[in-house]
């Protein structure tokens, strides 16, 4: 009876050494991740600043342990080098690197390019910073997930901010990039503004060539017609060479500007951007958030990150870091649903629709369809002491639930539903 025992305990104890050895040989020694960002190009003047991300945020997690003891190696890709060439490298890295994980892109049009092809491959892909919400309103995916907000979050909150400031507004005119990105955010812009204010006159829209390095034909223009708000969802550098030329020829002066990418800018142009121009942040992501002042992860990454580049962090950063943090976060939920085994891409892809988790800032809660919900911030230029390029003063932050698109429905369709108690919804943080 005791022989009995004893040999139960025995086998027992093999079994769970056995376990234990399968986990320990589940584990890999390392996570190789993929990561596009633009390297060259115009849009290299934010692509750059998250790659100093990504590599100071690895660093820091693998300090502390990496993801349940794995550290993460990254392998950075040019999205510069164009669509062909960036869809080659995505597959060549994960075919022959053994990756199990990519974070892609920044552009819309590489997203839309490359979701599909990650749901090809299995493997799982964070949209971490593209803008355009076509990409996961029109096809269901089962590998790709976007922890941050898309455009029409982004767009719905420029125009409640708007029409908060400027309750009386009469006309707009529009410059933005032609491709996917300028003229989708246009339209979700346009249906918002129109459902909320609908006399509003549309007198111009222009989309000048993406990269373009001349504006003097589009501010001409409006110069002409007198637009009482100009809105540019432009970015990186077309956005910079736009404002610099727009200032040279008095044109703020002249009209409301509206650039809701405009705080990637901030620093960048200086004194070239005046007062009184309405900034958003593609989410709440501001190195000063009002209601993050004293908090110290994100106060000890905006120092480390400024020893290491020389800058303060600005939107791209901060997705990366959220990026990153998602993926810690889903897989640490996807090991303790797997009884503390290394889980599979597939048991991390699944978790990644449901996770919550906490970048530099608020709160993302992702969703069934892979969507990040996330909260908007957007303010008013205003130079201070202290600072040798432009802040943020009267500061909104529009929630998430508020600004974004239900589970099954159409941004573009969605936007005209709504009503203009949205402009003052209670829920809205004034600072």
């Amino acid at each position: 009876m005791q022989l009995s025992l004893l040999g139960r305990l025995f086998a027992g104890s093999l079994a769970a050494l056995a376990m234990s050895g399968a986990i320990a040989d589940n584990k890999p020694a390392q996570l190789k991740i993929g990561v596009t960002t633009f390297l060259s190009g115009p849009a290299s003047v934010f692509g750059v600043p998250a790659k100093a991300a990504a590599e100071l945020y690895i660093d820091q997690l693998n300090a502390a342990g990496g993801i349940n003891g794995v550290k993460i190696v990254p392998t950075f890709i040019d999205e510069g080098v164009g669509a062909d060439k960036l869809l080659s490298e995505y597959r060549r890295v994960v075919q022959e690197g053994d990756t199990k994980v990519m974070l892609a892109a920044i552009s819309s049009g590489n997203c839309n390019t490359l979701a599909p092809v990650a749901e090809d491959l299995k493997v799982l892909n964070i949209m971490w910073d593209c803008g355009t919400e076509k990409v996961l309103e029109d096809r269901r995916y089962k590998y790709a997930v976007r922890t941050q907000a898309n455009a029409t979050s982004e767009m719905v909150a420029t125009v409640l901010y708007v029409l908060k400031q400027k309750p009386d507004i009469k006309s707009i005119a529009v410059v933005n990039q032609d491709y996917a990105w300028g003229r989708d955010s246009w339209e979700l812009f346009r249906n918002t503004l129109l459902a909320l204010k609908p006399d509003v006159k549309i007198i111009a829209e222009m989309f000048p060539k993406f990269g373009a390095t001349d504006y003097s034909t589009e501010i001409s223009r409006l110069q002409a017609l007198r637009p009482e708000v100009v809105l540019s969802t432009a970015w990186g550098g077309d956005l910079d060479t736009f404002v610099r030329q727009a200032s040279q020829r008095g044109l703020f002066k002249q009209s409301q500007f509206v650039l809701p990418l405009a705080e990637s800018s901030l620093e960048r142009l200086g004194s070239a951007l005046p007062d009184g121009v309405i900034v958003g942040a593609r989410g709440d992501h501001y190195f000063l958030h009002p209601q993050h002042q004293d908090n110290a992860k994100l106060n000890s990454f905006t120092k480390k990150f400024r020893d290491k580049t020389g800058s303060y962090p600005i939107y791209p950063v901060f997705h990366m870091v959220q990026a990153l943090d998602g993926l810690a976060a889903g897989y640490d939920k996807a090991i303790k649903a797997n009884k503390g085994a290394w889980p599979t891409v597939e048991q991390v892809a699944a978790v990644m629709h449901s996770v919550e988790f906490r970048g530099l800032t608020n709160t993302v809660k992702m969703r069934e369809d892979g969507q990040g919900l996330e909260d908007q911030l957007l303010g008013v230029t205003k130079k201070v002491a202290g600072y040798n390029f432009p802040t943020l003063e009267k500061i909104a932050v529009y929630p998430a639930e508020l600004v974004t698109t239900p589970v099954g429905q159409k941004s573009p369709e969605w936007v005209k539903t709504l009503k203009p108690a949205a402009i003052n919804d209670p829920r809205i943080k004034q600072f």
